[in-house]
């Protein structure tokens, strides 16, 4: 048997997006979001997508890039993902070493890489001279049981509306985004300040649903807002949730993702998936209130290139 790692293809589209729905089924994607990666991708990302095929099938996949949006320059990082019916066979092993060497070309310093929280994932990651960071959970809700709880009253002063509203002018919303980013907590400081690249990596990305995707407007300009990917095929993802600092503490956090997960359950999908900082226990509580289960966690890690 023997592996072979390449860039993608855009005839690779249906099997990459499969394998990474077997690998880590609690992420949403589509093949047209695989292919908009690469074909839209910033040049300043050095963004490239690797896939692993043995005997002609491809097995496993590798997201590469660069850290755009940190402020530390040399920040990469390298997610890989191996189909589980072919793990053991050396494919992650060569996906991370080819993706290793294509950042140090990039100019990369630190690789960061998702591991979930498995003996045999985070062996894998030690052994490559990787270190465990901080942990995030992925949490699953079941929409089609009927048990969310009922809608929280819409606040004096707030109006709710979705990201559909803003099609003409989408800028308040980058703003917004930009402002609760900068806010989140994680290993990579993030800063929005290019709305350009803003347009097509969230704006324009295949999966947002922008009826779905719901934000609470104070006063005229957007105060909190909930994005809501989905696949088409009755899967629902939280993108982000955010509430600028101004707003926090009225619950419009809750409000936005109530309003969103209701629609999303009144338009047929059937379960819902989001991902928490495993010590952002405000986002923590408000999704046990809607009944989310945590069911799985994965462990940031991070390997200085040139050591180990």
């Amino acid at each position: 048997m023997t592996v072979l790692v390449r860039e993608f293809r855009p005839a690779d589209a249906e099997a990459t997006t499969e394998v990474l729905r077997a690998a880590i089924p609690f992420l949403v994607t589509t093949p047209e979001a695989m292919i908009r990666s690469v074909t839209h991708a910033n040049p300043a990302r050095a963004f490239r997508l690797l896939v692993a095929e043995v005997d002609g099938r491809v097995v496993g996949r590798a997201e590469v890039g660069l850290a755009y949006e940190s402020d530390t320059p040399g920040q990469a990082y390298a997610n890989v993902y191996v189909h589980p019916e072919f793990r053991g066979r050396g494919a992650g092993s060569l996906l991370l070493r080819t993706a290793e060497e294509q950042l140090a070309l990039a100019g990369a310093r630190s690789v960061y890489s998702w591991v979930l929280d498995e003996s045999a994932n985070r062996v894998f990651a030690e052994r490559r001279g990787y270190e465990a960071r901080r942990s995030a959970h992925f949490l699953r809700l079941d929409l089609a049981d009927g048990t969310l709880p009922p809608l929280p009253e819409v606040p004096a002063g707030v109006e709710l509306r979705t990201a559909a509203d803003f099609a003409a002018d989408p800028r308040p919303l980058f703003t917004l985004d930009a402002a609760t980013t900068a806010d989140e907590p994680g290993d990579i400081g993030t800063e929005l300040d290019d709305y350009e690249d803003w347009l097509t990596t969230a704006w324009g990305h295949p999966c947002l649903d922008r009826e779905l995707t719901v934000v609470a407007v104070v006063d005229g300009a957007p105060a909190a807002f909930t994005a809501a990917h989905t696949d088409g095929a009755g899967r629902y993802l939280s993108g982000m949730t955010g509430v600028h600092r101004a707003h926090r503490g009225r619950g419009l956090a809750k409000l936005v993702k109530a309003h969103s997960l209701h629609r999303a359950g009144a338009a047929g999908l059937t379960e819902a998936f989001t991902g928490n900082d495993a010590e952002n226990q405000p986002m923590l509580a408000v999704n046990k209130w809607f009944g989310y289960d945590i069911c799985a966690t994965e462990v940031r890690h991070v390997r200085e290139l040139g050591i180990g």
